[in-house]
């Protein structure tokens, strides 16, 4: 069994738990609040900045010149393409770019981001893999999930966001980090798996609490 079965086993009821949230329900039937979404997209840019620093350490820590350009790609098309999309696309919220730059993360933002960049600046490459390929995975997921329901591709809000992630270039991208992720764990012993796999399963525990802050737009209590 490929490495990446296993940690699929191991976290399909979480992935579960996701497309059953409210939050990922209501972008596929269109019921969800703008405001929640727009909540989601300003976190969700904050989180796209910490994630591109992922790519950039995969590119330090990558032992061969292929894998060292494929995370040297993703850096840049993160930076420079997918962000500005993620700018466009929030004007539709009326979320200016300012709005955009000048933001707070919030706590779950500020807490997955740091787990995520703790592993990848103290672990190995097949760690710091581990760590970046729950939100890949589970978007790709999410999107093929969501854009089998009926019109979802074409809502004037959230069809966008369905139609990318559930598009054959995103999930072009997401085989290649489920590749890589089966290479690099492929001949180690079981306590580094179990390692990696406790790694992969904290991170699509983060991704559930993202889903559900956005949902409740949860910022610090008390004081905003």
């Amino acid at each position: 069994m490929k490495f990446s079965q296993r940690l699929y086993d191991k976290v399909k009821p979480i992935w579960e738990q996701n497309h059953a949230h409210p939050f990922v329900q209501g972008m596929g039937d269109g019921t969800l609040a703008k405001e929640k979404f727009r909540f989601y997209m300003i976190q969700d840019y904050l989180y796209l900045i910490e994630y591109a620093k992922v790519f950039a350490l995969g590119a330090v820590k990558a032992t061969d010149v292929k894998t060292m350009a494929r995370f040297a790609e993703l850096l840049h098309s993160t930076l420079s393409e997918e962000m500005e999309l993620h700018r466009q696309y929030a004007k539709k919220f009326g979320i200016a770019t300012q709005e955009l730059e000048e933001a707070k993360p919030s706590p779950t933002t500020l807490a997955y981001t740091h787990y995520m960049l703790h592993v990848s600046q103290n672990g190995t490459l097949a760690e710091l893999v581990a760590a970046l390929l729950p939100c890949m995975w589970s978007y790709w997921e999410i999107g093929k999930d969501l854009a089998k329901k009926k019109d979802a591709c074409d809502h004037e809000f959230y069809g966008e966001w369905i139609t990318m992630y559930a598009s054959a270039e995103f999930g072009q991208l997401a085989t290649w980090c489920i590749n890589l992720m089966d290479e690099h764990a492929k001949g180690k012993p079981e306590p580094e798996l179990r390692k990696l796999e406790e790694i992969f399963l904290n991170t699509t525990r983060f991704e559930y609490m993202f889903w559900d802050m956005a949902y409740h737009e949860e910022m610090w209590p008390n004081n905003g």
